[in-house]
Formats: structure tokens, sequence, C-alpha cells
């Protein structure tokens, strides 16, 4: 797969000056995703940033899977994570790490900040806790169960790790600072009591470690020199530094957390939250579904690993949010597609074409280049025949000036044929066009000499003989176009607008299922996965869905580049 772009980006530019000031002697990040759910777009920039970093600086990328919250986290993720990152052409260092695998580190830390009367259990409820935390403006205060003794506080510990306590009765806190500016060191929790069994450890531990406490921890154990995450985080580097500086003697490494803006679409819902409501609701069918934004779901459209990084490499990166066009992610799909996909024809609504001055039975053998700009695709064979098909739209009776398709007395090439001119138009009893009868120059075959004369209008098509049956879907994105906004979110990281107002969001055409299209009948083998130009119609991939008499093509995006025309 082709490398990231070199030009460069701040973090970059931090990362050399701490190998220049000798703080670091080689550079290792890390890719934490939370295996909750698959991937969407959104992880996809910092996944590029840590595996590309990485790769940039010589140095490696650990991938350690965030599973501290066994209430949703299951293997199917992880496998899907995986198989997401393999698909961008990336190799994490040595195996998969679990936070899960630091359980018992944290743990003794836990014990040892008690001792030493860094943190103690807290009874406050969550009403409570929210109160005592104070506001942007007003400090905290302390919570009345702050200053038990070291030995109660260990006493407690020992048995909400025993299962001794229900759950939410008690948490264990830091003890930082209830009158920081900053809401993050207002005593954080460190461990909350969850009865749910955990995808690897099973039933051992009934408390479980909150990301704040247990990500950092991880990444000085693994070694990590750069943990770079995105801009929401930022606020959460100092407890990020405190958690590591409190835990020195434990922990070998000192890592440097660095922060960019994260990823935003225009019409694409970014939330893994909200995408779990599309999947259970039923509104989609499936996390793979190819409306959805993540990564399987993209793979199964038909978009490449390598059109994402350049995506990723034109959005690049910086620390001021912004809201990126949706347009620019096809225009990557389309710009990377345009010289793999070999071309094909497929007509999407069948209009039926009968040429007049051609023997019934007879079919010319006509070979077409798989691609304009690649001979070493090589050819394919179609057959000219009496019976042919076009596209319904690209007729019309009462056409509007500069309608260069076919109309009546009008004249039209075939693409790699005849040039054909409408005669008469044949209609059923509700005065709807059924049927055209034409007239082929013969001699103006293409390759030929006569391939010489002109006409406005060029069209794909396919005759009876090449014609198979097939199924296309047409995808627009999941959010109206009125509704660009992401879906906002309250203090506390919650959707702040209910299930109903997010639904209405949901644009109605988001998929056209058409059924009657037809496609080269060599597709029917084509492999599922396989993508196509369909010529004048756009990218198209074969969806898991067909059966061996019926194909089903996904648009992976149509023709029409609208980022391009405008930032010309």
């Amino acid at each position: 797969m082709q490398e990231l772009n070199e030009k460069g980006n701040f973090i970059w530019s931090a990362i050399e000056q701490d190998l220049a000031e000798g703080k670091y002697t080689e550079v290792r990040t890390r890719f934490p995703p939370e295996p909750n759910g698959y991937l969407h777009i959104g992880h996809t920039k910092a996944l590029i940033t840590d595996f590309g970093t990485a790769r940039h600086f010589g140095g490696g990328c650990n991938l350690r899977f965030d599973d501290t919250n066994p209430a949703k986290e299951e293997t199917e993720y992880v496998d899907g994570i995986m198989d997401d990152i393999r698909w961008l052409g990336f190799k994490w260092s040595g195996e998969p790490r679990f936070a899960s695998e630091y359980y018992d580190k944290c743990y003794d830390i836990a014990v040892d900040w008690i001792k030493r009367g860094l943190a103690y259990v807290d009874e406050l409820s969550k009403e409570e806790m929210r109160e005592y935390r104070g506001t942007l403006t007003t400090p905290g205060k302390n919570s009345p169960w702050r200053d038990r003794p070291v030995e109660e506080n260990l006493e407690l510990f020992e048995k909400m790790k025993n299962g001794e306590f229900e759950e939410g009765s008690r948490v264990l806190r830091m003890k930082i600072d209830m009158a920081s500016p900053n809401l993050n060191m207002r005593d954080p929790a460190m461990y909350r009591i969850l009865y749910k069994e955990h995808h690897r450890t099973g039933k051992k531990w009934c408390i479980y470690p909150m990301y704040d406490f247990a990500h950092p921890i991880g990444d000085a154990l693994e070694g990590i020199t750069h943990s770079l995450c995105s801009l929401e985080y930022e606020d959460h580097r100092p407890l990020y530094d405190w958690v590591v500086n409190h835990s020195t003697e434990m922990l070998p490494g000192h890592p440097r957390q660095i922060e960019f803006a994260r990823l935003n679409l225009t019409r694409t819902i970014m939330s893994k939250r909200y995408l779990r409501k599309l999947v259970e609701g039923g509104y989609v069918s499936g996390w793979d579904d190819p409306r959805m934004p993540t990564l399987c779901a993209m793979r199964r459209r038909g978009y490449t690993g390598q059109s994402v990084l350049n995506f990723i490499d034109l959005v690049g990166l910086s620390k001021a949010d912004s809201v990126v066009d949706f347009a620019l992610l096809e225009h990557s799909v389309r710009e990377d597609l345009g010289g793999k996909a070999p071309r094909s024809m497929a007509v999407l609504k069948p209009l039926k074409i009968t040429i007049t001055n051609w023997d019934e039975g007879k079919a010319e053998v006509l070979t077409l280049e798989n691609h304009p700009d690649h001979p070493e695709m090589g050819e394919r064979t179609l057959h000219f025949t009496k019976h042919i098909f076009i596209e319904s739209d690209d007729f019309m009776e009462e056409p509007p000036k500069k309608f260069f398709r076919l109309k009546p007395d009008g004249e039209v090439r075939l693409k790699g044929a005849y040039i054909i001119k409408c005669e008469s138009v044949i209609k059923d009893e509700n005065g709807n066009v059924t049927e055209l009868l034409c007239s082929a120059d013969l001699t103006s075959k293409s390759g030929s000499e006569g391939a010489e004369r002109k006409v406005k209008g060029t069209l794909h098509w396919l005759s009876d003989m090449d014609a198979a049956p097939m199924e296309a879907r047409l995808y627009e994105p999941l959010l109206s176009e009125d509704n660009d906004e992401e879906i906002p979110e309250d203090e506390e990281g919650q959707p702040a607008v209910d299930k109903k107002d997010f639904i209405s969001r949901l644009n109605p055409n988001s998929l056209t299922v058409v059924k009657g299209a037809l496609c080269e009948r060599s597709l029917l083998a084509a492999p599922v996965g396989s993508t196509y130009q369909f010529l004048r119609t756009g990218y198209f991939c074969k969806d898991s869905d067909s059966t061996a008499d019926m194909p089903v093509f996904n648009r992976t995006v149509s023709l029409k580049d609208t980022w391009a025309k405008v930032n010309k």
C-alpha cells in the first residue's frame, strides 16, 4: 500500500524536538480502540495518525484494546477492528494487547495510592457526586468520606474487590483537588463495581478501573513514548500526567500526550452510541450496512483502503475542530478507483430498442477495452443484436435544448458499436414508452472508417444476448441535507437529544433498491468485493448478498465529482 504523505505536521515536529532533546531514543505509539463496536471513519484519523507516526519515525505502534467496560465489549468487535487495521495496510507491534492484561498492576497501584493517602473509597451516589463536583465557575466540595483512615479504605476496597457491595454503592476515587479549575482533577473515580462477566477475564473481577486511570498506566507499562489522542482529551492531559507521576516507582516509562482535532464529516453520524442505536433499532441491516460510516461498511460498499488514507492525508492534522465536506471523501474514492476499476456496462432502468435493419438472430462480436488508460487490463467481447437496452432516462420525446441523448428522429452512438436513429416510439395504453424502433448506420461501426462520422451523444447499452439481471443499491448520506451538524452531547458526554429527535434526522432516501436492472453477463461470475466503473453511471461493488443468478451491486460513488468542481 502507498505510503502516507511525508509533508509533516505539528505532531511530528513535537516528536522531532523530543528526540533532539534526548527525551526519548525511539518512538512508540499505540492505537487504543474500545471493542464495543466497529471502527468508523472518525476513528480512522486517530488510527492513521498513530500507525503512520510510528512508521514515519521507524518505531512501532501497539494495538491495545481498551476493554475496561465489560458491559458493552465483545470478541466480535476485537476481530473486526483487527481486520480494519489490516485493510488500511498497517501492522501492529507484537501481539494485540488488552487493558485487562494490566488489571493486576492497576489494582496494585490503587492499593499503593490508598496507603499513601492518594485514594479513598467514596459512598456518594451519582447524583450527590455530581452535586459535590461543582461547576465550571464554582469549586467542588470534599466528600464526607474523603478523610477516611487508610486502614478503613484498604478494608473497604478489599470488600469491593470481593463483591460484598452493590453496584453503584462504592467507588474508589483519586484524592487530588476538589477546587481545581479543571473538573477532571476534582477527585476523579478510579474504580467502580460492575457485576459483568468480562470477555477475557471472565468473573475474576467485579471492580473495573476507569479509562482515565487505566489508560496512562497501560501506556507507561508498554513503553509508549507519545500518546496521540483527539482534542477532547486535552483537558484530561493534567490527569494523565498526574497518574503517571504518582506511579513512577511502579511504572517503567513516562509517555507524553499530544492532542489533535477529531474528524467531523457533514451528513455523517460519528457517534458509536448512535450507530449502535441504528443497528439495534433496525434502521440499517447491520454494522456493515453500506450506508454506515464504519470501515467494514465502507469496505463492503467498495471503498478502498488507499482512498481512505488519501482522504485523511487531504484533511491533515490540526489543533482546531472543523467539519469536512463528505464530498471530499467521495472525491478521494473516485480518484483512487479511476485508475483501478475495470469498465463495464450496466443499465439500471432498461428501455428496449429494436434495430429495424438488423436480422433476427444475427449477433456481431464487438471488442471493448476494460480500461482506457491501462491496456494491460485487457479486453472483453460483447454482441450487437437486433434487441438491445438503453437507460430509459437516455430517451425523451420532448427534450429540452442541449439534450444530446436519444429523441425522435435523433441520433446517438452506442459505445463501441454503431450510430442509431430513433424512427418510432411504441407506448402502452397509459401512454408510457415501452419500446423504440431504431435504425443503425451500418457504416458507422466504432473502429472503422465510418466511425469518423460524429454525433453529440454516446450511450451505454446492452444486447439481449449479453444482458443478465442485476439488483442495484444506490446510497446517499444517512443524515438529511439540512442536518449537517454533529449530534450534540452534554457535559457528561451523553446525547443531548432524545432518540426521536435523532431518528428524525435520518435521510429517507439513504437507500434506493433498483430491481430489474441489467449488467454484462460476465459479472455473474465476478467475485464478491470486486469493483467496476459502470459507464456513465458510477463505481459499483459486488455485494455479499449476491447469488449465482442475481448479482447485487452497491453503488460505491457516482461519477459526478462535486468537490473537484468547486475546488478547482
